[in-house]
């Protein structure tokens, strides 16, 4: 081994016998190659025969020498491209082996086997990038919480305080009707704590603080999931039905009661057959003129409410919406107050309760059925907001159209479209803190010569997680102004508000989804284990994407709301001034599209914020005006607009999406710039970046097929998103940690080892 030409060999020994891989073909191939190397005398040729014989493998001892010799030829590993170049510094350049690089890149080629790799175990140490990066704390995670907690910390700061006590320690029991009943203890504890009758009006028990009621309903969320949708329908549907949709002798009679916990009751509106069109329910409510009473009744069987939480076993009364009928004239769906069961639990005559039973999720809240049989209910239990029958028996109402009656009344309940998403995002959260906690901590593999590596500093690891987490703050912001927005919304912008809030709840609650199988994933089997609670946060927020609407039909009706403000707003237009609509109102002047700009790879304009809005605001106006140039067309052709409709209704998702992208991405933008600390900025600003080039990354097709960019622009920004997780990656912890989610609740063993 002494022999210069020889000592060139080493590298390809120890390649062979290193991973005890190669089969006797290969091994034959091995010996083909040496003897045909003409630079090799004889003598050379029989020694490096011996030294890949099958039957006489080299000593341990032997292989460690050969690493040991490839480690100290290794002057500059910076120098090391090949093992060619491993094989010239054990030589010491000697000139006769100088023509043998190809010959050596051939023989890997033969064998199948990777010199990259051996390279790599010489050239990675202990010390290496990835084996060294780790947490850091580069801003202040207090300063972030404020941030996030906005104008409700006081109220998110007393709810993880109550739900921190012991009471509220998770119920671990696989029998339904326990755990149904820990989920109610719970809420009598909220409600206790008047938390459950915070949105109500001050001279009726309440906090009279919607605000404070969705940061409840968000900050609850940290906890058991089943607690959250029993609160909602609680005092949520059911007792925001009655204030939404009833006067003041309703509010009288029922609301205090409701925010107590002493009249638990129902939303029912779901039926079997009719699911989301609430238009065509058939339950009804018929007017008696004798004795000024309701008749309420359920036709058949698939009229049946169904889903309906609390009516399985703890409500006394539902929110029951069925079509009015006064004379055999039917004047759409109205709501009333209908008692289900005494004060002792007793379902009342006419009656009928299912329970749905064992689900997927959400166990602790007790889903049924209910069924009417000719149930009579006072005159007043008609919530007669928006409509209501008269002394003399007729049908009144402020609102003479019964299609924007319709409107009015559901879309006074678009609170629920807000309160669903932020659970979701609270959901989204834990995930997060629960996968990134552990991926900091759990090792794996790691360099040659050096221990393992926390799997967090792998970048495929940081590319599952770590855009994710980009979006949930960006979420984070969107749902913020989203809830701004309903706070403090006038009658005429509420058809937006209401398409804003049904897109948000599914882009929500779609991302949530996406989240926590990816979390899962990220944390092996682990993950899969109850006790790291993945498996019911999974579980929970799966109906998330169906209730409150389902996802694909709330996208539609968005989509129908953005294709009315463009008609709204440019008429009968015809292509050319679409296309001048696109490019002019998107900023997005024919120069945008030029060779340089769509070639443009530079980091400054990578990381732009303008580059990112501009590109995403074309993107929406584009497949908006694109959507409403076909439907004219077919229309114009001859189709009804229903048919037409239902033609582009996969186009109509994507102008949905599209819309709530921009929202998200133009919020988060906004939320940034008001950051006056310097540190907590700068994070924020590279999770945005993240943001914003994950999902130009997510629609590159798009892109290249509108001619946007090329596909020089698509790979760099490829390549950017992979450098933004990495620069991301040492505060990764920090950013999950100002979740702020309390220990107990988070609860998972593996977010604390």
């Amino acid at each position: 081994m002494e022999n210069s030409k020889i000592k060139a060999f080493i590298p390809l020994l120890y390649l062979v016998w290193s991973d005890d891989l190669l089969t006797q073909k290969e091994f034959s191939t091995l010996q083909e190659f040496i003897t045909s190397l003409t630079i090799l005398s004889p003598e050379e040729q029989q020694f490096l025969l011996s030294k890949v014989d099958i039957s006489n493998p080299p000593s341990r001892n032997e292989l460690k020498q050969w690493k040991s010799d490839i480690e100290k030829s290794i002057k500059d590993k910076s120098s090391i491209k090949s093992i060619f170049d491993i094989a010239a510094a054990l030589s010491e350049k000697d000139l006769n082996i100088s023509g043998l690089e190809q010959n050596f890149i051939k023989l890997e080629n033969d064998l199948g086997v990777l010199g990259e790799e051996l390279i790599q175990n010489f050239k990675t140490k202990g010390d290496s990038l990835t084996a060294t990066t780790k947490t850091t704390d580069n801003f202040d995670i207090q300063k972030l919480i404020e941030i996030l907690d906005g104008e409700e910390a006081l109220i998110i700061k007393k709810v993880k305080e109550v739900i921190s006590r012991p009471e509220f320690a998770y119920e671990t029991s696989t029998d339904i009707n326990v755990y149904r009943q820990t989920v109610y203890n719970w809420c009598k504890i909220l409600a206790d704590e008047n938390l459950g009758n915070m949105a109500y009006p001050k001279r009726h028990g309440g906090g009279e603080n919607i605000a404070d009621y969705f940061a409840i309903m968000e900050t609850l969320s940290y906890h058991d999931l089943s607690l959250v949708i029993k609160f909602g329908v609680q005092f949520g549907l059911w007792g925001m039905s009655v204030q939404s949709l009833g006067t003041e002798k309703h509010y009288a009679k029922y609301l205090k009661d409701i925010g107590e916990l002493k009249l638990p009751g129902c939303f029912a509106m779901t039926e079997t057959h009719h699911g989301s069109n609430v238009k065509g329910l058939e339950t009804t409510a018929t007017y008696n003129h004798n004795d000024q009473t309701f008749t309420i009744h359920t036709p058949h069987e698939k009229a049946q409410k169904e889903y309906i939480g609390n009516a399985a076993v703890h409500g006394q009364m539902a929110t029951v919406f069925a079509k009015l009928i006064i004379d055999g004239h039917d004047y759409g769906v109205n709501a009333f107050v209908v008692p289900l069961r005494d004060t002792n639990g007793n379902v009342l005559n006419g009656i009928t309760i299912g329970d749905c039973g064992h689900k997927m999720g959400l166990n602790g809240v007790d889903n049924g059925t209910i069924r009417f049989d000719n149930v009579v209910i006072p005159k007043e239990n008609m919530l007669d907001r928006f409509a209501s029958v008269n002394d003399k028996g007729e049908f009144e109402s402020p609102i003479p159209s019964d299609n924007r009656r319709f409107f009015t009344m559901l879309g006074t309940l678009v609170g629920g479209r807000i309160g669903i998403p932020r659970s979701a995002l609270a959901a989204a959260k834990s995930g997060l803190t629960i996968a990134i906690r552990y991926s900091d901590q759990r090792r794996q593999f790691g360099p040659e010569g050096g221990s393992e590596v926390p799997i967090l500093n792998y970048r495929m690891h940081q590319r599952r997680l770590i855009p994710h987490l980009a979006k949930t703050y960006a979420i984070h912001f969107g749902l913020q102004y989203l809830t701004n927005r309903f706070l403090n919304k006038t009658e005429s912008e509420m058809q937006e508000i209401e398409a804003l809030a049904a897109g948000m709840k599914s882009y929500s609650t779609w991302s949530t989804g996406d989240i926590l199988q990816e979390c899962r994933e990220a944390c092996g089997g682990k993950g899969y284990l109850s006790e790291n609670r993945i498996d019911a946060l999974k579980n929970d927020t799966e109906i998330y994407t169906t209730f409150e609407g389902d996802n694909t039909v709330l996208m539609q009706l968005v989509a129908k709301n953005r294709l009315a403000e463009f008609r709204k707003a440019f008429g009968e237009m015809g292509s050319f001034g679409i296309i001048n609509y696109v490019f002019e109102n998107a900023k997005t002047a024919l120069a945008e599209k030029n060779p340089i700009a769509t070639r443009r790879t530079d980091d400054e304009h990578l990381l732009d914020s303008e580059f990112h809005l501009q590109a995403f605001i074309h993107r929406e106006k584009t497949i908006l005006a694109s959507a409403a140039r076909r439907i004219k067309k077919l229309v114009d052709g001859g189709l009804e607009a229903y048919d037409a409709f239902n033609v582009v209704q996969h186009q109509m998702i994507d102008v949905a999406g599209a819309y709530l992208e921009r929202v998200v991405l133009e919020q988060f933008q906004i939320a940034i710039a008001k950051v006056e600390d310097v540190k907590t900025k700068e994070i924020l600003l590279k999770l945005n970046q993240l943001y914003a080039l994950s999902q130009i990354e997510k629609n590159k097709g798009w892109y290249l097929e509108d001619g946007y960019m090329e596909a020089v622009k698509t790979k760099a920004i490829r390549k950017m998103v992979n450098q933004l997780c990495w620069d991301i990656r040492p505060d990764a912890v920090s950013l999950v940690n100002a979740f702020d989610i309390p220990e107990s609740c988070l609860a998972a063993p593996i977010a604390f080892q």
